[in-house]
C-alpha cells in the first residue's frame, strides 16, 4: 500500500505538503502544478486518505433531487435543468448518489425514495409539496424558492433589487420607453399563479416615474419560443419601446430572434436586457 512518503519522494516536496493537499487544506499555498503533481501521483498509486478509506467502509449517500418541471418542460427552459445538471456533477464528483424526481403534471414520481439522507428540491412549490417532500427527508434544501425561511435553508436570487438595478441602467442610458417580456409561474395542483418579482419591480419602476404603459408588458411562458412570439407581437402592433426588460435568458434569445428577422438591429435599434 503507497504512502504519504512514497508520494512525497515522487513529487519532490515534504510529507506534511502532500497531506496538507490530499485533505484539500487551503490555507496551503502551493502552486497548481505541484497540487495537480501529488494528486496525479497519488491517483497512479491508488493512494487514500483516512477520511476515503472511512467513507468507503459507510453506506453510500443518497440525495433525492426534484424537478419542478417536466422533462418536457425542462428542455423549453433551461434555466432548471442547467441547475439540476451542475447538481448532479457535484454529487458525482463526490460520490453521492442521485436519484431523480420528476414532476408528470400532478404528482411526483418517486422510485427510490426509500432511505434518502436528503432531498434538494428545484423551482417553486405548494404548501401542499412542501410537505409531501418533508416525508421524503427531514433534511431539504430548495433552489430558486423559500417556504419558511425559519424551516428550510434555501438558495435564492433577490429577484426584486437585481430587477431594479437593471432598469436603473437602463434609464441612465437614456430610454423612457421601456418595455417588459416575461412568463407566469404555477404552483400546486390548483396552478394557481406566483407572482413574478421580475414583473412587480418593472411596474413599480416605471409607475414611479408616470411611464408605465400596459401596452407595452407582454407576458407568456418562459420559453425562447414565447418570447419570440411575444417580440413578434410587439413588433407587429408598432410597439415604439426604445428597451426591453426580458424575464429570462431563454425569452431574450427568442426575441432577438424576431427582431433579426424584421431587420431590426440589436442595440442600434431596440436595446435587449435578458435576465
Amino acid at each position: 500500500m503507497a504512502t504519504l512518503k512514497d508520494i512525497a519522494k515522487l513529487a519532490g516536496v515534504s510529507i506534511a505538503t502532500v497531506s496538507r493537499v490530499l485533505n484539500h487544506d487551503s490555507s496551503l499555498n502551493v502552486t497548481e502544478e505541484t497540487r495537480k503533481k501529488i494528486f496525479e501521483i497519488a491517483d497512479k498509486l491508488h493512494y487514500k486518505t483516512v477520511k476515503q478509506r472511512n467513507r468507503n467502509l459507510d453506506k453510500r449517500v443518497k440525495i433525492g433531487v426534484i424537478h419542478w418541471y417536466s422533462q418536457k418542460e425542462e428542455l423549453g427552459d433551461p434555466y432548471y435543468l442547467s441547475v439540476a445538471k451542475g447538481i448532479e456533477k457535484e454529487c458525482f464528483r463526490k460520490r453521492i448518489e442521485v436519484v431523480t424526481i420528476f414532476n408528470n403534471g400532478d404528482r411526483y414520481i418517486v422510485n427510490e425514495m426509500n432511505n434518502l439522507d436528503g432531498v434538494i428540491a428545484i423551482g417553486k412549490f405548494s404548501q401542499e409539496d412542501v410537505e409531501e417532500f418533508a416525508t421524503y427527508s427531514e433534511n431539504i434544501v430548495f433552489v430558486d424558492y423559500s417556504p419558511n425561511e425559519k424551516k428550510y435553508d434555501s438558495v435564492v436570487v433577490e429577484l426584486g433589487k437585481a430587477a431594479d438595478e437593471v432598469l436603473d441602467y437602463i434609464s441612465k442610458l437614456g430610454h423612457s420607453r421601456i418595455g417588459f417580456i416575461g412568463g407566469r409561474e404555477y404552483i400546486g395542483k390548483k396552478k394557481e399563479p406566483i407572482e413574478d418579482e421580475r414583473e412587480k419591480t418593472y411596474t413599480d419602476f416605471m409607475k414611479k416615474r408616470g411611464l408605465y404603459d400596459p401596452e407595452a408588458v407582454y407576458i407568456g411562458r418562459f420559453t425562447s419560443e414565447d418570447g419570440y412570439n411575444l417580440m413578434k407581437c410587439a413588433i407587429e402592433k408598432g410597439d415604439t419601446s426604445t428597451a426591453f426588460f426580458v424575464a429570462s435568458d431563454s425569452m431574450a434569445m427568442g426575441a432577438i430572434q424576431a427582431l433579426y428577422e424584421s431587420n431590426i438591429k440589436v442595440p442600434d435599434d431596440v436595446s435587449i436586457v435578458g435576465f
